[in-house]
């Protein structure tokens, strides 16, 4: 089986506490297609998304980025 895999760079807008990341890392993590979310400690605002577009569109990340209470770009790679 063939599958294509897609990376986005999540870019939020708030300064994000360390438990506030984890929290919105998981939620990230829990959507299907996702595969891998990354996130540099020293540039905490970046998140970076690995997942399968034909399960999971770029705009399911920034309604889960919302559904936290948060403000954010995309940033494609």
């Amino acid at each position: 089986m063939d599958i294509h895999l897609a990376d986005v760079t999540l870019h939020v807008d708030q300064s994000l506490n360390p438990q506030e990341l984890e929290k919105l890392e998981h939620a990230i993590r829990q959507k299907e297609g996702v595969v891998s979310v990354h996130v540099n400690p020293d540039k905490a605002h970046l998140i970076v998304v690995e997942y399968n577009p034909k399960k999971v569109h770029s705009g399911d990340l920034m309604s889960i980025l919302r559904s936290q209470g948060l403000n954010g770009e995309l940033i494609g790679l």
